[in-house]
């Protein structure tokens, strides 16, 4: 009996400690994208989150081409945030706060609101994916009433979402909004979606441990196309407008284009500007990066 009180007593002091964990430390940048034919550089280097500069700054995503939106948690601090700032006005809006934690801002299809992954603060820290009006006059609500464990997704049209669902092996699913359907699409995904111009939804398949290929899926047909192999231990990218696809690794940017490009070709070295461990990515439509430093 004084073994298992002990063995149970272990278990609850590692829960406490995870939960009381601090958010990685990571920040945002702001480039400008030039491209001449194929050829791509970037200019016109931002700092976005000095005022946060030790603490949580992550999932950046475009509102508009002079407004982005991000997760923010403070330093010190074990809660999140959605902030938006103009990039134009060089000013940031506090754009929730409530006791839970909001990850993954992204402007719904019909432009109307945001939605986030919202960590919720029941016993069982639900995920839910969560949608509030840009003008905030309510609370919002849930985009999905009973679907939980949601760790990751992508609006696909106004009533399908790519879900990246929290399990044992976690997998991709297809959400619809207007009766909470879903259609399991494939398992052993990474956090990144994206859409191709041609409308097909782009994943990372983490087939083995050592084996991770960027893929594109028609999500009507469910055909799916092999596009490159992924950077190695890398599951973090952006298409651009064009069909472009950028993936960071390291201080280093990497392009690939499915129809002019054999392998991934090296495009800029970003260590003279404190980057050293690029994550996520997101891209506006008139050539802006946003750029994740540090993370996991």
């Amino acid at each position: 009996m004084r073994i298992l009180i002990l063995c149970l007593l272990i278990i609850l002091l590692r829960t406490n400690i995870s939960e009381c964990q601090d958010l990685p430390n990571t920040n945002v940048y702001l480039l400008q994208i030039e491209q001449v034919d194929s050829i791509l550089t970037f200019t016109s280097p931002q700092f976005l989150t000095q005022f946060n500069a030790k603490g949580y700054n992550n999932q950046p995503s475009f509102l508009s081409n002079t407004e982005l939106m991000m997760s923010v948690g403070l330093e010190n601090a074990n809660q999140t945030d959605i902030y938006l700032f103009d990039l134009e006005k060089k000013t940031r809006l506090r754009m929730t706060k409530t006791p839970e934690s909001e990850y993954s801002p992204q402007v719904t299809p019909e432009n109307l609101f945001f939605s986030v992954v919202r960590v919720e603060t029941d016993e069982g820290r639900s995920q839910r994916v969560w949608q509030y009006p840009l003008d905030r006059k309510d609370k919002g609500r849930p985009v999905f009433k009973y679907l939980r464990g949601i760790g990751y997704y992508y609006w696909l049209d106004r009533f399908r979402v790519a879900l990246f669902n929290v399990a044992d092996v976690n997998y991709l699913s297809l959400g619809d909004t207007r009766d909470e359907a879903t259609r399991h699409l494939a398992p052993s995904v990474g956090r990144s979606f994206q859409k191709s111009p041609n409308g097909r939804l782009v994943f990372v398949h983490k087939i083995t441990e050592g084996n991770w290929v960027i893929k594109a899926m028609d999500t009507n047909t469910l055909e799916v196309e092999t596009i490159v192999p992924a950077l190695p231990g890398c599951e973090d990218f952006v298409i651009l407008k064009d069909g472009t696809i950028l993936m960071g690794k390291g201080s280093r940017l990497y392009q690939f284009h499915p129809r002019k490009d054999t392998t991934w070709r090296e495009v800029a070295e970003l260590n003279n500007l404190g980057i050293f461990h690029i994550t996520r990515l997101a891209a506006s439509s008139d050539g802006k990066l946003a750029i994740v430093n540090g993370g996991e």
